[in-house]
């Protein structure tokens, strides 16, 4: 994975020039968020933080990448001077790795001069939008799968090198129990799995001799793959011979299905199993899987013991990205920070300015019930046992009243100060778990496949009179 500075989109390196010809030295604040849910879902995990914060202490221009930028004709010398010492001074918040999140609230905050702001944009979005789109598919695909096991299986159709190291990791985060992914098993302590290939079996003169000879050699670790040539004419027969074997040495055993009606072959292969004798022989099954399969597949009773998904979990399946993005929410002026806010007839694309927190509040039983946007110090925090107002995010008519049953969550936390990491960063086991009890926080009515709840996001009555004044500022009365 590579760490350079150049990793970024070059308009970043254009404005930065820009400001620093103009002196733009100006404390600067960026948010990032997301407008809409990937998959038509309820929610979404944020992930990635880890690997970004790694990513933005080493944040460097290195002498070659200074060649290539003086090679591009464009930029001044003394630019090129100030870029060799470039490093990122500034602060960054953001929620929990791991978090369920919902569109318009600030995943990310950062706070700094605007050229250490703009340069890192490219990078921000690039992890985070990933990450969290596989950790987010590898949710619903676990949800679906009754929190049973899954196995990422996707490194050989994953967008390149990095694409499939990173969607290792988010996988895992979203409810992935393994990775075939070797080297994703080796940085990040990820447990690898694996079966055998088709190769094997046809690499032999018969297909109950290679498996065999598998079982010779991983006698512990024998799951036979008996689609080769026909599941229940052969596959199957020749997978009971072996493992009767194994299991007369106390051994267990699996199979896997990798092609045909999983529904019905997998029901096939279990009574023949269970009349073996082989009760405690598990069934694992791949073949393009997604969460809608998945599902159909637990509720007509498909006797799966674990499901191994790849394309459609590495790539997004029918949801190409993740929509964040990374906006000015606020900008030093002579009399101080100045809200900024980006205006759009489409009022989804108008953002909520000022330097924000964002809380979650919860009932008194620990349910999340409404996260709320506000501006952050002072005393805008919802208080327990108040009751309030909250207002739809594009500062309409549309809101709702409520008193504070439970406890009142912070969710953005300081990450970096000044250049440094402030914080124990929790390790990827710790945001596995994390995100698995942030998940249970919420009613399933969110976390259903078809047609889900939606979650209120609101803003306090103070950001939404914010909004209002600097829509009526610069468009007019009429406007608003």
């Amino acid at each position: 994975m590579t760490n350079s500075a150049l990793f970024t989109d070059f308009y970043s390196l254009t404005m930065a020039q820009g400001y620093w010809k103009n002196n733009r030295t100006e404390r600067s604040v960026f948010e990032m968020f997301f407008r809409h849910q990937p998959f038509d879902g309820g929610y979404s995990i944020f992930a990635g933080l880890g690997t970004l914060l790694e990513r933005i202490i080493g944040f460097s221009f290195s002498d070659d990448d200074i060649e290539f930028l003086k090679d591009q004709k464009i930029f001044d010398s003394g630019f090129i001077d100030y870029l060799k010492t470039f490093r990122f001074n500034g602060n960054l918040w953001a929620m929990d790795e791991g978090t369920v999140v919902f569109p318009h609230e600030p995943l990310i905050r950062v706070e700094g001069d605007l050229i250490e702001c703009q340069i890192i944009e490219g990078m921000i979005l690039n992890i985070i939008n990933f990450q969290s789109l596989v950790a987010t598919k590898a949710c619903r695909v676990w949800l679906a799968a009754g929190k049973g096991q899954l196995m990422e299986f996707g490194l050989r159709r994953a967008q390149g090198p990095d694409g499939a190291i990173s969607a290792s990791r988010a996988a895992y985060i979203g409810g992935a129990q393994g990775t075939s992914n070797t080297l994703a098993g080796k940085i990040f302590k990820i447990p690898v799995m694996g079966t055998m290939a088709h190769s094997w079996i046809m690499s032999f003169d018969s297909e109950e001799k290679a498996f065999q000879a598998y079982a010779d050699i991983y006698p512990d670790r024998s799951i036979f793959l008996i689609d080769t040539y026909d599941t229940l004419k052969s596959g199957i027969h020749n997978a009971i011979k072996v493992g009767e074997k194994l299991a007369a040495k106390g051994k267990k055993f699996g199979v896997r299905l990798d092609s045909g009606d999983i529904q019905y072959l997998s029901t096939e292969v279990r009574k023949i199993l269970d009349k073996a004798g082989l009760k405690e022989a598990f069934i694992t099954v791949s073949n393009d899987l997604d969460e809608n399969i998945i599902e159909t597949l637990v509720k007509d009773g498909a006797p799966v013991n674990s499901w191994g998904v790849g394309t459609r979990l590495v790539t997004g399946g029918n949801a190409a990205a993740f929509t964040g993005v990374y906006k000015l929410a606020s900008l030093q002026g002579k009399t101080g920070d100045m809200p900024a806010m980006k205006f759009s007839d489409n009022p989804e694309k108008t953002t909520n300015p000022g330097v924000k927190q964002v809380w979650r509040i919860r009932d008194k039983n620990g349910f999340a019930v409404a996260d709320v946007m506000g501006i952050d110090g002072g005393d805008e925090m919802p208080k327990e046992g108040s009751q309030y107002c909250f207002w739809h995010p594009s500062a309409d008519y549309r809101h709702f009243t409520h008193t504070i049953e439970g406890k009142t969550q912070p969710l953005l936390k300081k990450r970096i100060d000044s250049g440094a990491i402030c914080v124990k960063e929790p390790s990827l086991d710790e945001i596995k778990a994390y995100a698995a009890a942030d998940l249970d926080s919420f009613d399933s009515t969110y976390k259903r496949l078809l047609n889900p709840h939606i979650y209120k996001v609101s803003i306090t009555e103070r950001l939404r009179s914010l909004k209002l004044e600097l829509i009526q500022k610069h468009l007019g009365k009429k406007q608003i």
